[in-house]
C-alpha cells in the first residue's frame, strides 16, 4: 500500500479453514465488501477496500484462481482505465455428456472441444480446482448458469474459447482409455504441423470412448477391453455397442499391465491375491475402464472377493493419477501400466499384457488429420519414443486389426 500500487492481490488463505487469515485482515485493515461469491471454482474470493485500494482475496487452487481473476479482477483493470472489458469468444457447441451441477453457483466447466460432423463437440475434463492440467489442456468453458441444475447429454449451449476457433476446427477429439503414448502423439502431431493440427483426449475409460463414438462425439477412441470368454481385446464390445456405426480397429500397442508399488515394495504385494491382505491398501480405476474389467477377471482367476480389498470402491481416472497416490503413500498399491510407475520411479509387479487399440469411425479414415495422425504412429521414430518409455511393445503398431462394417 506504501508503495503506490493500485491493486493488490493476496493469493491462498481466503476460504474458511483455522489458518485461513485473508478475510479477517483486510477487515480489520479496512473494509471488507464480499467473502464468497457465487462461482464455481472461485467461490471464497474475497473483495475488500485498503486505504481506498481495492484488494482481492484470491483462492490458491490454480483453477480457483485463474477464474475468480478473470471474473473479478480483470474486467476492474479494464474499467480503472475507462475501457469496457472485451468479451470472450464464444462458439455453439453440444454437450457430450450429462454436466450435473449445483443449484444457486454458476459453474464454470472445463472442456475439450472439437468439430465432429456438423457439430462442435465439447467433453468435460475430470479434475478439480487443484488440478491445474484441467485448465491447462481445456479447449474452452462451459458456464452452467446458477439457476440451472446441470445440462443434459447433447444440450446445445456456447463455450467461451480458450484457444482460437481454428484451432478447434483442426483439433481431433480423442475420448476413451488413458495411455501416455495419446500424449506422446499430441505431441508429435503439435510438432509436425507446427500447432496447425492438435489433438485433445478426455480419460472416460474404454467403454465410455465407445459411448462417444455411438453418440458422433469423438474421432477416435482408446480402447482394450478384454473378453474375459474369448481372451479377445474390443471386437465383441464393439459389436455390441457400435451396431450401425461402422469403424477401423487399429492396433496403437501392446503393453503390460500390472500392480504399481513404491520403490522396494515395502508391502511385499506379488499379485493380486495380495490386495485382500490386511494392512494393504488399493486404488482402484472408474468402472467401464478396461484397467478395472481386467482388475475384476484377475481377481476372480485369483478367488478374491472384491469386498475383501481395503480401497476397492476408491477410483481414479487415469493411469498416472494411480502412480500419484502411490507415490504419496495415500495407498499402498493400484494396477496400471508399466510405463507410468517408470515415469514416476515406481516398482511395477506384472499381471498381463495386453492390446491397446485405437477405434476410428471409418468416414473419418479419409480425413486429412486421422491420415496424419496414422501416419506419425506408422513411423520408426514413433516406435523408438514408445519403446524408450518402457513397459510397451511396438511389433503390431499400426496395424489394422478389423474393419467392422456396423
Amino acid at each position: 500500500l506504501d508503495e503506490g500500487y493500485d491493486f493488490i492481490l493476496i493469493n491462498a488463505g481466503s476460504s474458511t479453514g483455522r489458518e485461513d487469515f485473508t478475510p479477517d485482515l483486510l477487515g480489520e485493515l479496512g473494509e471488507l465488501f464480499v467473502h464468497g461469491v457465487a462461482v464455481m471454482p472461485g467461490k471464497p474470493t474475497v473483495m475488500a477496500e485498503v486505504s481506498k485500494r481495492p484488494v482481492f482475496g484470491i483462492p490458491g487452487y490454480p483453477v480457483s484462481a485463474v477464474i475468480s481473476f478473470n471474473e473479478f479482477v480483470r474486467p476492474l483493470i479494464y474499467m480503472a482505465q475507462g475501457l469496457l472489458p472485451p468479451g470472450p469468444e464464444k462458439v455453439p457447441v453440444s454437450i457430450g455428456r450429462k454436466l450435473p451441477s449445483k443449484l444457486g453457483l454458476e459453474e464454470h466447466v472445463r472442456v475439450i472441444l472439437g468439430r465432429v460432423g456438423a457439430k462442435v463437440a465439447a467433453t468435460p475434463l475430470m479434475g478439480g480446482a487443484g488440478v491445474i492440467t484441467s485448465l491447462t489442456r481445456a479447449d474452452g468453458i462451459v458456464r452452467i448458469p446458477q439457476e440451472l441444475s446441470g445440462l443434459t447429454e447433447g444440450e446445445e449451449t456456447a463455450a467461451e474459447l480458450l484457444k482460437p476457433l481454428d484451432a478447434i476446427e483442426n483439433t481431433l477429439l480423442a475420448i476413451g482409455s488413458h495411455d501416455l503414448c495419446l500424449d506422446l502423439l499430441a505431441s508429435l502431431l503439435k510438432e509436425r504441423t507446427s500447432g496447425r493440427i492438435q489433438l485433445s483426449s478426455s480419460n472416460v475409460g474404454s467403454l465410455g470412448g465407445l459411448l462417444a463414438l455411438r453418440k458422433g462425439s469423438s474421432h477416435l477412441a482408446g480402447s482394450h477391453l478384454l473378453d474375459t470368454e474369448t481372451g479377445q481385446y474390443n471386437l465383441s464390445y464393439i459389436a455390441r455397442y457400435l451396431k450401425g456405426v461402422p469403424v477401423t480397429v487399429i492396433t496403437l500397442v501392446h503393453r503390460w499391465q500390472g500392480l504399481m508399488v513404491r520403490p522396494g515394495n515395502p508391502k511385499g504385494i506379488a499379485g493380486v491375491a495380495d490386495l485382500a491382505r490386511e494392512g494393504v491398501v488399493f486404488v482402484n480405476r472408474q468402472p467401464g475402464s478396461g484397467t478395472r474389467i481386467l482388475l475384476d477377471y484377475e481377481l476372480e482367476k485369483a478367488g478374491v472377493d472384491p469386498s475383501s480389498i481395503a480401497g476397492y470402491p476408491s477410483e481414479e481416472y487415469t493411469h498416472m493419477n494411480v502412480a500419484v497416490a502411490v507415490l504419496s503413500a495415500a495407498v499402498d498399491t493400484g494396477m496400471g501400466i508399466h510405463a507410468a510407475a517408470k515415469a514416476l520411479g515406481l516398482d511395477f509387479v506384472p499381471i498381463t499384457r495386453e492390446r491397446y487399440d485405437l477405434v476410428i469411425p471409418s468416414e473419418f479414415m479419409d480425413d486429412e488429420k486421422i491420415a496424419l495422425l496414422l501416419e506419425i504412429i506408422r513411423s520408426a521414430d514413433f516406435r523408438e519414443r514408445v519403446e524408450k518409455m518402457g513397459g510397451y511393445e511396438v511389433e503390431e503398431t499400426g496395424n489394422v486389426v478389423a474393419r467392422i462394417p456396423g
